[in-house]
């Protein structure tokens, strides 16, 4: 990792992927990813504030995931043809202003409205990866990609953690408003230290766009990492979405700090992500993609099980997030590795698959739990799980 890279496709000199670079990526990744999940924790806070129902609050959870799915299509390409650090820069400016409009929405249509803006400009971190991985060298690129992704991941947790408590204290609002002082802050940081980026392709905008099209004819690892990881953020939505409304009721009673704290307990899966990584690169990926996918049905039948008990709950929280988390790192490092130089388009089909996973499993998370509450969230949840092990055994036979 001391050493200077050559860039596979152009043959241009690399900046070095120094240990403090790879720390600011890390950091970087989970400050701007924290921004589509402060949202879960309040929801409830939130539905009481607009007096509608908690299926109509879903739809806010969805609209961040959905907008953030349109950005991937849109902004993360251009990390291809463009000097990424300029791009990442942009792009934390106007996030900072969306995030302000989610504070100060009067109504649900509005806070619908900026929701989708603040998840259509939240995909820094999805040009971070890519960027990572173009850092790393190849034999590394498993080891490299999930350490970036535990920043990623501890974002993802502990901005339910930190939520659930500003929410408790100065109310959801004031979350949003200081989300985006955070992400003024992040973008002066990244300016000063994050080097400049050389185009890996010569392709135009509306080319670059159209090549997606032939990733995904084309490459049919890549569509079965795409529909095993959105199933399985499906699944991760389904749980994560409804926990603040299945708390609040018995036996638990637990408001929204609570709900909160939950992430930190999600972080004891996370601390396993760098090692899945490590065993992507020794094991295969595929093979690690698929114990983490059975890993995460496990969690969701002891959901099932044992949900109602706090150390069922907690037990299977560590058993969600890890397996989950792994399965997105082994598939990431299995799609980086197809297309050396178009890492961000590959990146970009991935999770825009992902994250329309996301949106759908907030939406049906919220939908199961109107009609049949907690049944319903663990049954959706592990039918999305069982479809993803379905995906990656045809695949298998396939090869």
């Amino acid at each position: 990792m001391n050493q200077t890279y050559r860039d596979i496709s152009e043959n241009i000199q690399r900046p070095l992927l120094t240990k403090r670079l790879l720390l600011i990526l890390a950091i970087s990744c989970g400050l701007s990813v924290a921004n589509l999940y402060y949202n879960q924790p309040l929801l409830a806070d939130m539905a009481q504030t607009f007096h509608v129902s908690a299926r109509e609050m879903g739809n806010i959870s969805m609209l961040t995931q959905t907008g953030y799915a349109l950005g991937l299509f849109l902004f993360v390409p251009l990390g291809d043809i463009k000097d990424k650090k300029r791009l990442i820069i942009m792009l934390l400016g106007a996030v900072a202003i969306s995030l302000i409009g989610v504070a100060v929405s009067p109504n649900l249509k509005m806070l619908g409205i900026a929701s989708f803006a603040v998840g259509t400009t939240t995909v820094v971190p999805q040009i971070i990866v890519p960027l990572a991985a173009q850092l790393a060298d190849l034999k590394e690129q498993g080891r490299i990609v999930g350490i970036v992704m535990s920043g990623l991941f501890f974002g993802i947790l502990l901005a339910r953690t930190i939520s659930g408590i500003i929410g408790s204290l100065l109310g959801w609002r004031a979350m949003f408003i200081i989300a985006s002082g955070m992400m003024l802050i992040l973008a002066l940081v990244l300016m000063r230290f994050l080097p400049k980026s050389h185009p890996t392709s010569k392709l135009t905008y509306q080319q670059t766009l159209s090549s997606l099209w032939g990733l995904i004819t084309g490459q049919p690892l890549l569509r079965e990492a795409a529909l095993m990881g959105g199933l399985l953020f499906g699944s991760f939505s389904v749980f994560w979405t409804t926990l603040a409304f299945f708390i609040k009721q018995p036996p638990y009673h637990y408001g929204t700090e609570v709900a909160g704290l939950f992430g930190l307990i999600g972080v004891a899966g996370s601390s396993f992500a760098p090692f899945a990584g490590r065993l992507a690169d020794k094991k295969g990926p595929r093979l690690v993609a698929g114990v983490a996918s059975a890993l995460t049905l496990l969690s969701f039948v002891l959901l099932w099980l044992f949900g109602y008990h706090l150390w069922g709950l907690v037990i299977s929280v560590i058993l969600l997030d890890l397996g989950v988390q792994s399965a997105q790192i082994s598939n990431q490092a299995r799609v980086y590795s197809l297309v050396p130089e178009a890492k961000s388009r590959l990146n970009t089909v991935y999770m825009v698959t992902y994250f329309i996973g996301g949106a759908l499993g907030s939406y049906l998370g919220m939908y199961a739990w109107s009609l049949w509450q907690w049944n319903g969230v663990c049954l959706t949840g592990s039918l999305m799980i069982l479809l993803s092990l379905v995906v990656w055994s045809i695949g298998g036979r396939k090869r």
